[in-house]
């Protein structure tokens, strides 16, 4: 396992992105910062972190993805170690926001960014990107945050939760192939607002009131809505408000 970390960056998924158009890299490269001047999430949101307090980091997997229906499962694997994790470190209630933010007693602690390619050889890879809060306790910029230190009123070290997310990412990534109903049926279960009402709102930015039933084998977020229909929306489709 190759680590490269860095005193800053704009964002570890772009140097390692930089990093593999000049040379070959190693699957399971990470690439951790210290500080991330440009942390990007979902949407193109930004990322808040002070330097030093928090995990930035960015892992790089390739030779696992077969086909583009697979990217999900690997969406599931990521988040679930992220998940998983967390439930090590702290007594409070964690669940998974669809698709694959990482909430602690209903505040987001942790970011997830995946970015797919496809090579011209025709072999997909995946830089995947990991914020986590953990010793950070005061958010400027960014409401409804937490961190680990603020959950457990005490630091961690940052070396161990990396290794730790790291251990069970190793993990949850073979289930991706071999075992991936294990991962879709921990996804489900741990969902964000599963089966609770709660208020969306479409790309017209028309609010509405919707039950999560699940996520199609695509990632789609199906919700029940008022007349009884369920419908399916991507990403870039819907935004929950809590």
């Amino acid at each position: 396992m190759n680590i490269i970390k860095l005193n800053a960056t704009n964002s570890t998924n772009d140097f390692l992105k930089d990093l593999m158009r000049n040379q070959f890299v190693e699957n399971f490269t990470i690439v951790v910062a210290n500080a991330q001047e440009k942390g990007r999430g979902q949407r193109d949101a930004g990322w808040e972190s002070e330097p030093g307090k928090n995990l930035t980091f960015s892992v790089l997997v390739r030779d696992l993805i077969m086909s583009p229906t697979e990217l999900f499962a690997l969406n599931i694997a990521v988040a679930l170690s992220v998940f998983e994790s967390l439930n090590e470190l702290t007594s409070k209630k964690c669940a998974v926001k669809w698709p694959n933010d990482i909430m602690a007693e209903n505040k987001k602690i942790a970011g997830i960014l995946i970015e797919n390619a496809i090579q011209q050889n025709g072999e997909i890879y995946s830089v995947i990107g990991i914020g986590l809060n953990v010793n950070q306790i005061s958010f400027q910029t960014i409401k409804n945050r937490t961190s680990l230190k603020l959950l457990e009123q005490r630091d961690f070290n940052l070396d161990a939760i990396l290794n730790l997310i790291l251990d069970n990412l190793k993990q949850n990534i073979s289930l991706v192939r071999t075992n991936s109903d294990m991962l879709w049926d921990k996804y489900l279960a741990n969902l964000f607002k599963k089966e609770i009402p709660t208020t969306f709102e479409d790309e017209s930015q028309q609010k509405f009131m919707g039950i999560i039933k699940g996520v199609s084998s695509i990632g789609q977020l199906q919700v029940l809505l008022e007349d009884d229909s369920i419908k399916s929306y991507g990403v870039k489709e819907i935004k929950m408000l809590y």
